[in-house]
């Protein structure tokens, strides 16, 4: 069963509670930390492509990468208006292949959570090729417990024209949490019933700061106050080591 297919034209209305400018604000407080010009940038599993607008609308030139060509289609329309208009990629996180170097990579939302465990050395290898020596990649994760935390709740998001149903159950076996999300649309007097799965899988921190070594990066920086309110939510800044 596929994850943001039906999902995608709704996701936008269903998360606007979502503080993209507090996740901007973050990214570039720790391009003013570093060194050397940050001006081309990854926006990593991007999604709709909310941040990757808003990161061009504060003068970056972006690079937009995402596995779902649904999401893709609504960050494309989202970005039509933009005096430089970001370049789209449909790329796997673990199949990345750029043009050349960025000087920092992002990945937000829980991006990082859909990489299962084992395709995590070839993301973070693909992203040491593509990140220039001494830029960045930062991305935010939900820890272990908060996954855990949701093991077996209901949620239910509405609007006058969509209601989505989704239901949370953690996997020991593939150490994530999975869910099972009805989605009912409505088309005119009637409604449209369609399904979609999605797998968060609960990464402990210090193992992917243990990868992230072997592939090349350091000076890492953890955060658990980079936005407000925060949900379970960590963020991690590290740089791309220059050999």
């Amino acid at each position: 069963m596929s994850s943001y297919g039906p999902l995608a034209p709704w996701y936008d209305r269903l998360t606007q509670d979502v503080p993209y400018s507090q996740f901007a604000d973050y990214y570039e407080a720790q391009f003013q930390r570093s060194e050397g010009e940050f001006r081309l940038l990854l926006d990593l599993c991007c999604g709709t492509g909310t941040l990757t607008a808003l990161m061009a609308q504060r003068g970056y030139e972006m690079i937009a990468a995402d596995a779902s060509v649904d999401m893709l289609m609504q960050a494309r329309h989202k970005a039509a208006a933009l005096d430089i208009p970001p370049l789209f990629l449909l790329q796997d996180a673990a199949e990345l292949d750029l043009y050349g170097t960025v000087d920092a990579a992002y990945c937000s939302l829980d991006g990082l959570n859909y990489l299962p465990p084992d395709t995590l050395p070839e993301v973070f290898r693909r992203l040491h090729l593509f990140v220039r020596p001494g830029g960045l990649f930062i991305f935010d994760l939900r820890t272990p417990e908060y996954l855990r935390s949701l093991d077996g709740q209901v949620f239910v998001d509405e609007t006058e024209e969509l209601l989505c149903l989704w239901r949370a159950d953690f996997d020991n076996a593939q150490r994530a949490i999975v869910y099972g999300m009805d989605l009912f649309s409505r088309e005119k007097t009637l409604w449209r019933r369609s399904r979609e799965e999605h797998v968060e899988y609960a990464h402990e921190p210090r193992q992917l700061e243990a990868l992230l070594h072997t592939a090349g990066f350091e000076d890492f920086r953890w955060s658990d106050r980079a936005i407000s309110p925060c949900e379970g939510r960590i963020f991690l800044c590290c740089k791309r080591n220059i050999n």
